[in-house]
């Protein structure tokens, strides 16, 4: 259901809550003590504004936030609702599932442990773990590999396969590419116990969370802690793509406890977390990290495009530049948690951010607006501008997709571009066509088009300036009058037992439709295929991508089991 907000008043409280702001379907709660005596209050009005009409164009319940220097928690605030049933507001005690944030923990333990001189970055992880199955014709994975996300291996396969005749397989030479990995840092997480000799709950809270004061953090997330997990929300329909304005329900709750991503925080808690990196590893009580392992962990060990054109990867934490400043940063996802957390090194600033739903963004917008605000406020510069607003139906050139598509089976689909606004005419009425943030395709908010994302096509893949000729739905191909390529393509036929809807109910993992497109096997119409020689297919959304799928268990026809990764998925008996 749509999230909407009016404009919010500020009342003055108490020291314990300096500022509970209440209108319509929007609050603003200041939580923090230090709060009052912070250089940069003067910025607040501005960031509230902006957080705000963020809120609204994302479609978040709420958010807490917190921003620091290298002298201390700056702010601590919470936006919007926990319950948005009950109108019940965040606030700053709750926790929230920070994610893949995690990652830069397990890196900075692991670095301690190669200060004390426990662990050899180089040295090939079979020898710290010979348990781990894994089979590669290239050099030993090590831990430098892991920590860069550059080992080659799969990253969303389970550490322990169901097969015991299964080995994970490198399909690259490690070093050579970066692709993200949640196993790798899973994996991490068995190094860290069985070197420090304590679950990695317990490393957390004695290595990083006590010498920083981060008191009210969990180190791993159990239905134990539930009921300080702020109320937390995930599409509605988790088969299809979920549009900005989606419906929304609670999520279910979930158990980590592996190094990808376990931790559940407060912004308090996190503030004083980017103080310690704002600082380069110094904490209240002396250094977390050397200055040399501190160097590696912000040192950019591989380009790492997935966080950006400009970024590169350290040991569990992206490294990139804004306004020609070092940023350290990381986004987290959860099921039904979206965090961010971005810190100035050359500055000594930093902010954090999350949003109690998985909607398929994180806030970065907000923690970087933050950043670029204090910096100005220090430099004695003029405040900048708040990002733009970009709502869901605005689409660049709109009028680039315009004009009649017809199908192979003589099918028409009929765009109409206004301005920046793109309208499917479907039975004589304008449906809106929304953007996906952060990616080049579309939502039709329309139940006849909801199940697939649109996708437009350019004459030349590469040239995005180049004449739209086509677009696709699923398993649907349309092209206009400029289109001269094939109109036909082969394929083996037994791709057709493939075909169809998989799922499994671990709310990590989902549903995924199989399609014949163009000649290739596709997921979701999205991802192609490529088929092995052995039978498999790897995904090739990445050109390098390790991630693989293969189909079993053939009853008329059909495949009963698609197997990802190593991760099993059922056939559904329905489209």
């Amino acid at each position: 259901m749509p999230i909407t907000f009016s404009r919010r008043q500020f009342v003055t409280l108490s020291v314990q809550a300096a500022a509970l702001a209440t209108a319509g379907r929007f609050t603003v709660l200041e939580s923090d003590a230090q709060t009052s005596k912070s250089a940069y209050q003067s910025l607040f009005s501005s960031l509230d504004h902006f957080i705000e009409q963020y809120m609204r164009d994302m479609n978040a319940p709420g958010l807490t936030f917190a921003m620091a220097d290298r002298n201390g928690v700056q702010r601590v605030a919470s936006y919007g609702f926990s319950d948005i049933e009950s109108k019940l507001p965040v606030t700053s005690d709750q926790l929230f599932q920070i994610g893949s944030i995690t990652k830069s923990f397990v890196a900075i333990c692991l670095l301690q442990l190669h200060d004390e001189g426990k662990l050899d970055l180089q040295k090939p992880i079979s020898d710290y773990l010979p348990w781990f199955r894994v089979e590669s014709s290239f050099v030993p994975i090590t831990t430098h590999h892991l920590l860069t996300h550059t080992a080659g291996i799969p990253g969303a396969a389970p550490i322990f396969l169901s097969d015991p005749s299964l080995k994970h397989r490198a399909a690259n030479a490690p070093g050579t590419y970066f692709h993200y990995c949640n196993t790798g840092f899973e994996l991490l997480g068995y190094l860290l116990w069985t070197l420090d000799t304590r679950p990695i709950g317990e490393c957390f809270r004695s290595r990083i969370f006590l010498p920083l004061g981060m008191t009210q953090s969990e180190p791993i997330i159990t239905l134990d802690i539930r009921d300080r997990v702020a109320m937390n929300y995930n599409a509605f329909q988790r088969d299809r793509p979920y549009p900005r304005y989606g419906r929304l329900s609670e999520a279910p709750s979930i158990i980590s406890t592996d190094g990808a991503g376990c931790i559940a925080s407060t912004p308090r808690d996190m503030a004083l977390y980017a103080q310690m990196i704002a600082n380069h590893g110094v904490g209240p009580k002396g250094r977390l990290l050397s200055e040399k392992s501190f160097a590696l962990f912000s040192s950019p060990h591989i380009k790492a495009e997935e966080f950006g054109s400009t970024a590169g990867y350290g040991y569990g934490i992206a490294v990139d530049t804004l306004d020609g400043h070092t940023i350290l940063r990381h986004t987290g996802g959860m099921v039904s948690f979206a965090s961010a957390l971005q810190v100035d090194i050359d500055e000594g600033v930093g902010a954090f951010a999350s949003i109690n739903a998985m909607q398929g963004y994180r806030p970065n917008p907000v923690v970087q607006y933050a950043i670029q605000l204090m910096r100005a406020q220090r430099s004695g510069k003029s405040l900048p501008e708040a990002p733009k607003s970009t709502p869901p139906s605005f689409v660049e050139n709109a009028s680039q997709y315009a004009g009649v598509y017809t199908g192979t089976n003589g099918r028409k689909w009929e765009f109409l571009g206004e301005g920046n606004s793109l309208f499917l005419i479907h039975e004589g009425k304008r449906i809106p066509v929304e953007t996906v943030v952060g990616e080049k395709m579309f939502t039709i908010r329309h139940p006849a088009f909801d199940r697939f994302a649109l996708t437009f096509g350019h004459a030349k893949s590469d040239d995005p300036k180049s004449p739209v000729v086509e677009c696709a739905w699923g398993k649907d191909w349309f092209t206009n009058e400029k289109y001269t390529g094939p109109k036909t393509f082969d394929y083996p036929q037994e791709w057709n037992q493939f075909v169809g809807h998989y799922h499994n109910e671990n709310p990590w993992i989902g549903s995924v439709r199989i399609v014949v497109r163009k000649g290739k096997l596709m997921i979701d119409g999205i991802v192609p295929l490529e088929p092995t020689i052995d039978g498999a297919f790897y995904l090739r959304d990445e050109e390098h991508s390790p991630e693989w799928i293969r189909f079993a268990d053939i009853v008329n026809s059909k495949a009963m089991r698609l197997k990802s990764s190593g991760e099993d998925m059922w056939r559904v008996m329905a489209d």
